[in-house]
């Protein structure tokens, strides 16, 4: 069952049912007027709290603009994916199905939890199949390769910021990390957990389906990387030990536990479209909030996976799920981003970013409309109205987020293109001069037909590059401008 509906969702062997918001809800702006990713999702049925986190597809480029949160709630979550935002409390206690349907496989497991100073130490109540030596000598071979991440995404009303742990693979900085850990950042700071320096670090590329990403610390050198196992010679009832930025604390802590499942599924929903990670181990540790992107090891100090997500089901009594990402998948990804060879899921560098928000469609995707006045139209039906009848109107000038857009109180009068709602302030759409009720239609030299037609055409331009975009205003009049694209978030 989702607890997040109470509906029966179809299941494949082995998959956990879940979701991450595809849409979002966005809240604040960073600096520079880039919108923040969403957090602080509403809490499920039977009084769970909270999740943070999720993976947003930043708008700004042609991406369709979120829906209100005065008027909806979208992507709720129903599998933590483990990173935490600053300032907001609990994770999500999920249901979980194992392949076959059964009870998940038993193994004796306990949790450690860490102190608050510069290092990591077993806590009390480990389980006696993992001594606390045994957790004493991984720490000791793993953690001078683990780092805290924090990600600059200043959410106004709920966080200014999302913690995450990741993994130096390189003596030069190359961290390995979860990417919902980087999605949407505005600026990442990384602290060596082992020595306490911090450096700015810059993302090198993505595969969102696969839940990877690669970043660099800037200026580093000499780093310890982590020692990498073989996941492949994983087994069910394997003794691991998972270590992580728990809470968002800055401190690592572990917890330790066993292979309960190879190879499973979590499938993630938001009601609407579905997305999958596959090919994850499952244990019985208990993974939580800010652990993403650490290191799951065997008892030997070698790191087999990738912290990622986790599942529970009080309701039924059956023990804290996790899940990590195995380290040879994750390394695999890994290497083609640093080889700066995009394909097959995985991003290499930043797409360009105007800063323009566009209609949706129905379903929270991209509108094919080829008509300025039916996209409205589509934008009043998604907003509705408000109580006292009548639409939110967008707001003269720049707005400072996506949830400050509203409905055009007019539109240019054009056959096509794409209509705007509303450009964000201090990004290239905004100092063009691009308002609400403007249709663009052209870019880059290519006719803008709808909406998604303008996402198409800017997601495949990098960032730095001048184009020229054309549209026309409210009055009838038609502007060209030219305009340096910036640097998209990650999705």
């Amino acid at each position: 069952m989702d607890e997040r509906s109470g509906d029966s969702q179809p299941q494949e062997p082995g998959t956990v049912p879940g979701s991450y918001g595809r849409v979002g809800d966005w809240l604040g702006s960073p600096p520079g007027g880039y919108p923040a990713p969403p957090g602080g999702y509403p809490a499920p049925p039977g009084g769970y709290p909270a999740p943070p986190g999720g993976y947003p597809a930043p708008p700004g480029y042609g991406q369709p603009r979120p829906r209100h949160r005065r008027r909806l709630l979208a992507g709720f979550i129903s599998y933590l994916a483990v990173a935490a935002l600053a300032a907001a409390g609990g994770g999500l206690a999920v249901a979980f199905i194992t392949a076959g349907g059964g009870s998940p496989a038993s193994a004796s497991a306990g949790l450690g939890s860490g102190s608050s100073g510069g290092g990591a130490q077993p806590g009390a109540g480990a389980s006696t199949s993992i001594s606390s030596a045994t957790v004493h000598k991984v720490l000791a071979a793993v953690e001078p390769g683990v780092v805290v991440i924090d990600s600059k995404l200043d959410d106004n009303q709920t966080a200014t910021g999302a913690a995450g742990t990741g993994m130096i693979i390189s003596a030069s900085g190359l961290v390995l990390t979860n990417n919902h850990v980087i999605a949407g950042t505005n600026g990442l700071t990384v602290t060596v957990v082992s020595t306490g320096r911090t450096y700015p670090a810059r993302w090198l590329g993505y595969d969102k389906s696969s839940d990877v990403a690669v970043i660099q610390l800037e200026g580093a050198v000499g780093l310890t990387p982590v020692p990498l196992g073989n996941s492949a010679a994983t087994k069910v009832g394997d003794g691991v030990v998972a270590m992580g930025n728990a809470g968002g604390t800055g401190a690592i802590r572990t917890a330790t536990g066993a292979i309960t499942g190879l190879d499973q599924a979590i499938t993630a929903t938001d009601g609407q479209t579905a997305e999958h990670l596959t090919g994850m181990l499952q244990i019985n540790a208990q993974i939580i909030r800010g652990d993403s992107g650490g290191p799951l090891s065997t008892t030997d100090g070698k790191v087999i996976g990738m912290d990622t997500a986790a599942s529970s089901n009080f309701i039924n009594g059956q023990p804290e799920t996790g899940f990590a990402i195995p380290i040879d998948k994750a390394m695999t990804i890994a290497r083609q981003i640093i080889a700066g060879k995009p394909g097959a899921g995985v991003h290499v560098g930043s797409t360009g970013f105007a800063g323009v928000l566009v209609p949706a469609a129905p379903n929270g995707g991209q509108s094919h409309q080829t008509s300025p006045r039916a996209q409205l139209q589509q934008t009043e039906r998604s907003d509705g109205q408000l109580p006292y009848g009548g639409y939110y109107q967008a707001p003269a000038g720049c707005i400072s987020n996506a949830v400050q857009s509203g409905v055009p109180q007019r539109i240019a009068p054009a056959a096509s293109g794409a209509l705007v709602l509303g450009a964000l302030c201090q990004t290239p759409a905004a100092a063009a001069g691009l308002t609400a009720g403007d249709v663009i239609t052209v870019a880059a030299g290519q006719r803008v037909s709808s909406p998604a037609s303008l996402t198409g055409i800017l997601s495949h331009l990098p960032s730095g590059r001048k184009i020229t975009i054309s549209w026309v205003t409210p009055s009838g009049r038609t502007v060209t401008r030219a305009i340096i694209l910036a640097q998209a978030p990650p999705q």
